[in-house]
């Protein structure tokens, strides 16, 4: 059965634990980062997954998983429709969109997120994360029978960006990684050996205001965990801890026009074509204001993985 690990605040301090329905088993040991619980930590929770739930929910403050400093890899339109949807053809693409988010984005999947005063276009992105078991400093081949020799966990992820500045500016490292905009959480889930195929078949859906704006599955995946890692693996390291975000599926709040439009407006001069896009966009409803409530959940259809679900509520710019 998996396991469910949380990192959580009590009496001012953070403790890890495993979590279950009825509240959370405390850990014996203090293990200051993730990649500390990782490589020390089996014989912990094991023992606390056998004990009942000593610590309730409401009285935790819960911690993002996932502790800094540690990298952050990002797939980009790696979701099928969501590849259609950005004028892409998925039967083409040939190899991974890979770029970074900086780990001072990282947050807790209980809270809140106050974009900075410039930023008006918040788009909201749901990922399933994997995060690593075990250093890559070379290029690695991996197999899918393999995958749970490299991923240690997985979570969800919330990839918040801000469009007027990622696509404008041409800065997804930037416009991807203001503060608050990684909510990972609420824990980490640990699947048995047997368990790592269900990655291939996982349930995501991501809801605004409890509206669905995101519903898909890791089957439609384009490029899939195993062989993501091993292209990864060619040109950069990986230690534990480090996460990588899978790509997020269609219903986005950016829209792009169709192909035919963009042909013509991308010869416009650039400063009237990012004029043109900007006022686009902001007429669109979809993108997140203050006091909107992001949840996000991820879960195998069988219910043999729950990865818990995220809740977020936006802040007035800061």
């Amino acid at each position: 059965m998996a396991t469910n690990l949380v990192r959580y605040e009590l009496d001012g301090a953070p403790h890890w634990g495993v979590a279950s329905a009825s509240g959370i088993a405390p850990l014996d040991g203090a293990y200051p980062t993730t990649a500390a619980l990782i490589e020390h930590g089996e014989a912990d929770w094991r023992r606390a997954s056998a004990r009942a739930p000593s610590v309730p929910f409401d009285s935790a403050l819960i911690l993002s998983p996932v502790t800094t400093p540690c990298r952050i890899y990002c797939q980009g339109a790696n979701y099928r429709q969501h590849m259609i949807e950005s004028g892409m053809d998925p039967d083409a693409k040939a190899f991974n969109m890979f770029f970074t988010k900086s780990d001072a984005s990282i947050a807790s999947a209980k809270g809140t997120v106050a974009p900075p005063k410039h930023v008006s276009l918040l788009d909201y992105e749901i990922e399933l994360a994997l995060v690593f078991r075990r250093p890559i400093a070379s290029a690695a081949t991996v197999t899918r029978e393999q995958l749970k020799d490299y991923v240690f966990a997985v979570a969800i992820a919330n990839d918040l960006s801000a469009r007027d500045v990622q696509l404008p500016q041409m800065q997804f490292f930037k416009g991807k990684s203001y503060r608050g905009f990684c909510p990972i959480g609420p824990w980490l889930t640990l699947p048995d050996p047997d368990q790592f195929a269900l990655l291939d078949d996982l349930e995501l859906e991501l809801t605004v205001n409890d509206a669905v704006r995101q519903r898909d599955s890791t089957k439609n995946l384009v490029f899939k965990p195993a062989e993501t890692i091993s292209e990864l693996s060619t040109f950069a390291n990986v230690a534990p801890g480090d996460v990588l975000l899978t790509g997020t599926p269609s219903g986005c709040a950016l829209r792009l026009p169709p192909a035919p439009v963009r042909r013509i407006v991308q010869l416009l001069p650039e400063r009237q074509f990012w004029s043109l896009f900007l006022k686009a966009q902001r007429r669109r409803p979809h993108y997140l204001r203050p006091g909107d409530a992001v949840s996000a959940r991820i879960f195998s259809a069988n219910g043999t993985l729950d990865l818990g679900e995220q809740t977020t509520v936006v802040l007035a710019p800061g």
